[in-house]
């Protein structure tokens, strides 16, 4: 019998990597090739454009001082000013320059892929998945069991035991998670000390989550108080030393 949700059995997910990382995406119905194949390309648009690891790529010749920003494509400056406005918003926690003066737009680029391959789901007919991008997740409707879709969040200790989960809904489709023990230090800290070995952020949409959730492991507890009260989130916070700072949501049983 081929995968049908409609008997109860989901269609196999699409998995492929991208950008550096893997993505999973899971649908009630299933894929054509012609909507799996504009998902991908939504990522690869943007890798191709905004890969620091392609020395052939705009942000390359940008990010090293060959071009100017000011002398890029419409489309990096789009980016890049979006960034930069980012940065202005969570108090220089979230930054697009790196101490060695490369620009990185990496924090903002996963979280538009994300919401461009959306899009083209959206564009195919498709209202019912849930995304996964290396552990940044957005999703749309519900389950076919018509339960809301539930994000696992991984133990910061242990990367093979579930933390907790969050039931998506309403103000609350995506889920951001930023950390140190799969990528190592590869934020730039403000705090005085290493507050956060990892943080998670539930918003409406998948670029306040991941912006929000590399700002607050960079900036601390004071960056965590500030975005709560400048955003509608709920956050989820884990130190280095066990305490956990936690929306009531994260709380409930």
């Amino acid at each position: 019998m081929s995968a049908d949700a409609s008997v109860g059995v989901m269609p196999a997910p699409l998995i492929f990597e991208t950008m550096g990382t893997v993505v999973t995406l899971v649908t009630n119905v299933p894929l054509d090739d012609a909507t799996a194949d504009a998902v991908k390309a939504a990522f690869s648009a943007l890798d191709d454009r905004f890969s620091l690891y392609k020395p052939e790529s705009e942000a390359s010749q940008v990010g090293h001082g060959r071009v100017g920003v000011r002398t890029a494509s419409a489309d990096y400056q789009e980016v890049y000013w979006a960034a930069v406005k980012w940065s202005e918003d969570t108090d220089r926690a979230f930054t697009p320059h790196r101490p060695d003066g490369v620009i990185d737009l990496s924090g903002v680029v996963k979280a538009r892929g994300i919401q461009a391959a959306a899009d083209a789901l959206a564009a195919h007919g498709h209202t019912d998945w849930c995304l996964n991008a290396g552990g940044d997740v957005l999703v749309a409707g519900a389950q076919a069991s018509g339960e809301p879709w539930v994000v696992g969040i991984v133990d910061p200790d242990d990367r093979t035991v579930l933390w907790t989960q969050f039931a998506t809904g309403p103000g609350r489709l995506a889920v951001a998670t930023s950390g140190v023990q799969e990528r190592g230090e590869h934020v730039w800290r403000m705090a005085a000390d290493d507050t956060f070995s990892q943080v998670s952020v539930a918003a409406a949409d998948i670029e306040t989550a991941d912006v929000l959730a590399t700002a607050i492991l960079a900036g601390g507890v004071t960056t965590l108080q500030l975005m709560q009260e400048k955003y509608d989130i709920d956050v989820l916070a884990c130190g280095f030393d066990g305490r956990v700072w936690a929306s009531p949501v994260f709380l409930a049983e």
